[in-house]
């Protein structure tokens, strides 16, 4: 068992006030991986004061950009000198397959990698603009928004927090990290990594903890002047209004519902490759998880036998077996969760293809098969709700029109994707999607340089990219009279 008992603040590892500890389970075989660290309260409003007097008083907000970047590419190095390391933890923590935690643990690095270079362009970004008075000149300028609380998911541990930790750090922000408390481990040590790299005192502060005391207290509190959320629907939602009553910043990045378009000119085997990459990688735990697939029905039949036939194939079992492909689901309750929506989706009358079971072989740990859904009723909740699993929903259309119609009908706009060799009817589908991430001809590419983010209940604001640097600037206009003589707007009228 990892025991982790402090807490980071002010560039110390401290103990909570209440000495309190929550534990972390091997989602593989439900046993007890680390007893870590439970911040309260009190715990934030420390963690806020550092973060605080280290954008007030200290340097990092008032260093170059090309300053800061160094330090962020020495964040990346860490990352990678310890990749092997940081993505048996991310495993052992989440329960995603080995390759794919490492995938991660090199993305993150790149993301920290991609926000150096964009700090490097803020050095020198004051942009003059033109007035129609000659007397007065006017520049614009950038500048970090201040304390930012940035909030993550279990998902992907490490790379959600890069994704917000790293635009904070370049804009010259200052924060206060709380991960998960079902996957905290990697981001403490990201802790360690960022402090070797030389990150000063109170700059980035981590407080793993649960979501209803350090979560809710760090959201809500008056020294935080930003707020980055990934998650729930509903839990956004409730820090949305936490936020109004102090007019924070926030960006939120929250649930999805995707919808995965094929016409019937698509290659079959593509087509299945595409849509098991969609929803089965990372046990279906994405939030742009292409978790609704809407088949031309002349293809219909032939692609949901082939669907069928090879997601029974996937190899099920701990993330650190070779060749294992599908790991466990995160939690016990996460678990409950998706096994409640295959039961409620059978009662509707949708019709289940393969799967809907724990393994009969894993007999310990939160296993779910991959599952395949046809013919779900469009009422259903299996196919209107986030269930965050390795099920997906297959229906069939008859013309484009009403593919794009279905495709449309969601509370949810995080992402879409489309599939079809004609590539003007792709481009032309696209365009219509109502979602802030589109894929033609494939399913789940993401890219640091890229926007990533919704539209309707899946969020507000985008991360990654020149888009995600923005989160965490706040733009300025200064003016100035370059007469010597005053207006003269009173004195002589």
């Amino acid at each position: 068992m990892l025991d982790r008992p402090y807490l980071f603040i002010d560039g110390q590892w401290l103990a909570p006030r209440h000495d309190d500890r929550f534990d972390v389970f091997d989602p593989s075989d439900e046993s007890l991986l680390a007893r870590v660290a439970a911040a309260g309260p009190a715990d934030v409003d420390l963690a806020v004061a550092a973060a605080r007097r280290a954008f007030d008083q200290g340097p990092w907000p008032r260093l170059s950009g090309a300053a800061r970047a160094a330090v962020l590419r020495g964040i990346a190095g860490g990352i990678r000198a310890r990749q092997d390391e940081l993505a048996v933890l991310e495993v052992r923590d989440n329960g995603k397959p080995l390759p794919e935690a490492q995938w991660d643990i090199g993305d993150a690095a790149g993301c920290f990698d991609f926000y150096a270079d964009l700090a490097e362009r803020l050095d020198g970004d004051e942009r003059p603009v033109a007035l129609a008075d000659p007397r007065f000149r006017a520049s614009v300028v950038r500048e970090p928004v201040g304390v930012a609380a940035a909030v993550i998911p279990w998902n992907y541990p490490l790379l959600m927090a890069a994704w917000k930790v790293a635009p904070a750090l370049a804009a010259g922000c200052c924060l206060v990290l709380k991960p998960s408390e079902l996957t905290p481990l990697t981001a403490l040590e990201l802790a360690t990594i960022a402090a070797e790299a030389g990150l000063p005192p109170g700059v980035l502060n981590v407080l793993p903890g649960l979501g209803t005391q350090a979560g809710a207290a760090l959201v809500e509190h008056p020294g935080v002047d930003k707020v980055a959320f990934t998650g729930s629907v509903a839990t956004g939602s409730r820090i949305m209004q936490a936020a109004a009553r102090e007019v924070k910043n926030i960006s939120l990045e929250l649930g999805g519902k995707s919808p995965f378009i094929v016409f019937a000119d698509s290659d079959i085997e593509a087509a299945v490759e595409w849509i098991m990459f969609g929803i089965f990688w990372n046990q279906g735990q994405v939030c742009s998880a292409t978790s609704r697939v809407l088949v031309e029905r002349s293809l219909y039949p032939a692609l949901l036998q082939r669907l069928s036939d090879e997601a029974q194939k996937i190899r099920i079992g701990n993330g650190l077996d070779e060749g294992v492909l599908l790991g466990p689901l995160v939690s016990a309750g996460q678990h409950a969760r998706v096994s409640a929506a295959i039961a409620r989706g059978i009662a509707d009358g949708a019709r289940l293809l393969c799967g809907g079971k724990r393994p009969a072989e894993h007999d310990k740990g939160w296993f779910m098969q991959p599952t395949v859904f046809a013919d779900v009723p469009l009422h259903s909740a299996l196919w209107r709700e986030e269930i965050f699993g390795p099920v997906v929903c297959v229906n069939p259309f008859d013309n484009e029109a009403e593919a794009i119609e279905q495709a449309n009908d969601s509370e949810f706009g995080l992402a879409a994707a489309v599939m079809s060799t004609d590539l003007e009817r792709c481009e032309r589908v696209a365009r219509r999607l109502q979602a802030g991430i589109v894929w033609i001809n494939c399913s789940q590419p993401t890219f640091s340089e890229l926007p990533w983010g919704g539209v309707k209940r899946s969020g507000i604001g985008r991360e990654l990219g020149e888009w995600g640097l923005d989160n965490y600037l706040e733009t300025k206009q200064i003016t100035r009279h370059e007469s010597s003589e005053a207006w003269g707007w009173y004195l002589k009228r």
